[in-house]
């Protein structure tokens, strides 16, 4: 069994139980469940499944009720009882009509409901499948944490993505590239042989929100991951997640075949390429008969890939998903891709790549695509391959770990960002065509479906480097789910199960989470400024920077601000790039009198006196947006003194911490940001405005060469 456990010696909230707390509720509702919830009982062949969604319903109801402990049983031969929580698949004759249950829940989904039983009732949970089991399961203890009663509960729901997954930057010495939480979870030194009980833990999290996969490794991986030695240390991991519904997935590098494969080439096309590809593959499957496939970086920052031989990324997915094809894997291939040698804007690149190649990927082939054309900024416009490759399922890629939002330290609640881009319409076959529906396949109608998330988990004691950063893992699993999901209605969910179902602290702390990325947006990157970070550790402020190799990597070719103006010209006067969105999206960025003021900069090059809409000109905004931010922020501290009361004292003067570190941080962009600004233009500062408290050159001065994540 698991190991759970808090600091119980200090009496002291760690955050290690994430949302699965499990805390005695209110004592009529404790009450309640405890005449209601009996036993345990499973209704169908026992699997290491349904004894892992048994025994979490065992804990669950334990703990919620301040009871007794429970008995899990089989179903006994006069069948369910008053009181009992019945758990099993939908093809077993335990209950009536099983084929109308199994078309009204959907593939992979469940049904949680009452029935009438002997004068009493008893708790039906019930899945088309195992993990709909689980899931069920899930959703029940979630419900009962949110303060509803089990005596009348009606839920029922399926997932619309089919590959929801975590994708982990960790390399196998245990350093995290832009990990912000601590070490990696996976202790590659010691296993196979020594097995931490966290994993299992880590899987019973991701289950609880519906995550069904894992890319144990970094993108810009290590060869090594696929010798015998570390894939033996995989299957021990995959057996681990295995009864909580969760495959597991290895990033490949692209070069293997010549970095440990004896080989001279890696040319895809090569017979003894496509060879050494096969043999791994089958190699894999024998000790991973369940595993998931490969996610593929190449060609992009330096990673080797297909065009090193001339060959296309379709040429290079579709040798690889050959390999797994025979085992029923898949390949996810990455369209983060710019070259330093492709003087073309690199917002347009990756689109002039991929969409000639539209149609032309192997059946079990994804492209993962970032939400925005960029790079997981504070706010980017959608990514113009959504609803731009309609022969090819698009994976959608977000990122948890905040690399240019403030690392763990600030409190930024992604939920907000994601449904943003997941309901913006692509107007790819007219109005409605969302991104969202691009993603669950329902536009094109493709079968073969994804979302990844670049994972914020660490060996740190509360996962996630902070209370408030593992909103954004909880969001990312219920939006993977359903991407037309409620980013509002999901906060407060988390709250409740993490913290409190006191309505005087849900409701407000909810709205604080759903005002806390625009904040993020103001004191960064308003007005549609970006990419303005340090480089390297993308720590802080940087807009200054413009003598690095590359273009693409200096902050200053993404604003340009000179004595004339400040901006990207994107429009057909400037890279195009708008060109690349369908009509009316594309026009309305490209016409100065329609673009969104968040975008004003990201594709128009306008002059310092431009007038805005409500007629200040463009510095009195972009003064007016970072001190607006650095308000925002300020506020969020102060109304934290108060909603920390419903708080335990451990947890509430932890957030209260970060919160004043993310108020020091928001000044210090607001000020540097716009000393910067104010000597590339020449002006004098808007009225209202104080000048920074240091000089320019004491900002740029500033280096930070051992930030988290560098």
């Amino acid at each position: 069994m698991a190991l759970m456990y808090t600091n119980t010696a200090m009496g002291a909230e760690d955050g290690y139980r994430l949302w699965l707390r499990y805390e005695s509720l209110a004592t009529t509702q404790a009450e309640s469940l405890r005449s209601q919830a009996r036993r345990v009982v499973i209704a169908s062949p026992r699997t290491a499944t349904l004894e892992a969604a048994a025994g979490e319903l065992r804990r669950g109801i334990e703990g919620l009720s301040a009871g007794a402990p429970i008995d899990v049983i089989d179903m006994p031969a006069e069948g369910p009882g008053e009181g009992d929580v019945v758990i099993g698949t939908t093809g077993g004759d335990w209950r009536g009509a099983p084929e109308q249950t199994e078309k009204a829940i959907g593939p992979g989904g469940y049904r949680v409901s009452s029935q009438a039983v002997h004068g009493g009732t008893y708790t039906a949970v019930e899945g088309q499948d195992q993990s709909g089991v689980l899931y069920g399961v899930f959703a029940l203890l979630r419900a009962l944490q949110s303060g509803n009663s089990i005596d009348s509960i009606e839920l029922a729901d399926h997932p619309r993505v089919g590959l929801r997954l975590l994708n982990h930057w960790d390399n196998l010495d245990r350093y995290v590239e832009r990990g912000y939480a601590g070490q990696s979870l996976w202790d590659w030194w010691r296993l196979p042989d020594l097995v931490d009980p966290r994993y299992t833990d880590y899987a019973r999290a991701n289950a609880s929100i519906g995550i069904n996969g894992t890319v144990l490794n970094n993108v810009n991986a290590a060869a090594e991951v696929l010798t015998p030695r570390y894939i033996a240390k995989a299957a021990k991991l995959a057996d681990v997640f295995r009864p909580w519904g969760i495959r597991v997935y290895l990033s490949a590098r692209w070069s293997a075949p010549r970095d440990i494969g004896g080989l001279d080439t890696a040319d895809p096309l090569d017979p003894a390429v496509r060879a050494w590809w096969a043999a791994k593959a089958d190699e894999i499957y024998a000790a991973i008969p369940d595993f998931g496939g490969f996610l593929v970086k190449a060609n992009s920052e330096g990673q080797p890939g297909p065009r090193e031989y001339g060959r296309s990324h379709a040429d290079g997915a579709n040798m690889l998903a050959a390999a797994l094809a025979p085992h029923g894997g898949v390949v996810m291939w990455r369209a983060f891709v710019y070259s330093e040698t492709d003087p073309e804007d690199r917002v347009r690149q990756a689109y002039t790549e991929f969409k000639p190649l539209d149609g032309t990927f192997a059946d079990n082939v994804l492209v993962q695509v970032k939400n925005g054309p960029l790079d997981f900024q504070p706010r980017e416009p959608f990514h113009p391959m959504f609803g731009g490759m309609p022969g090819t399922p698009l994976m959608m890629e977000f990122q948890l770990t905040k690399e240019y939002l403030g690392f763990s330290t600030h409190l930024v609640y992604l939920g907000a960002l994601w449904e943003e881009v997941l309901q913006t319409d692509t107007f790819a076959q007219g109005g409605g065509s969302t991104v969202a529906k691009v993603v669950d396949g329902r536009l094109d109608g493709h079968e073969l479906t994804g979302i990844a998330g670049v994972a914020n988990i660490g060996r740190d004691r509360d996962w996630s480097g902070s209370d408030f950063d593992q909103a954004n893992w909880y969001a990312f699993g219920r939006l993977a789910w359903n991407p037309d999901g409620d980013a509002h209605v999901i906060a407060r969910e988390w709250l409740q199960q993490t913290f409190s179902t006191d309505p005087a602290f849900v409701e407000p702390a909810a709205e604080l989470m759903m005002r806390s990325r625009e904040a993020v947006v103001n004191y960064m990157t308003p007005l549609g400024l970006t990419h303005i970070m340090g480089t390297g550790h993308h720590y802080g402020p940087a807009p200054w920077v413009d003598d690095l190799g590359r273009p693409e990597w200096n902050p200053f070719y993404y604003h340009r601000a000179d004595a004339d103006g400040i901006g990207f010209d994107r429009t057909a006067s400037g890279s195009n790039a708008v060109e690349q969105y369908h009509a009316p999206v594309g026009e309305q960025f490209g016409s100065l009198e329609s673009v969104p003021d968040e975008y004003l900069l990201w594709f128009h090059r306008v002059p310092w006196d431009y007038r805005l809409r409500d007629g200040t000109t463009l510095w009195q905004a972009l003064a007016r947006q970072y001190d607006q931010g650095v308000g925002q922020a300020e506020a969020m501290r102060a109304e934290w003194e108060t909603l920390g009361q419903h708080v335990d004292p451990v947890r509430r003067a932890r957030v209260a911490d970060y919160l004043d570190i993310q108020v020091r941080e928001a000044k210090w962009w607001r000020d540097a940001c716009l000393a910067y600004f104010q000597a590339r233009s020449g002006l004098d500062w808007p009225d209202g405005v104080t000048p920074p408290p240091l000089t320019l050159d004491d900002y740029r001065a500033m280096q930070f060469p051992y930030a988290p994540g560098n």
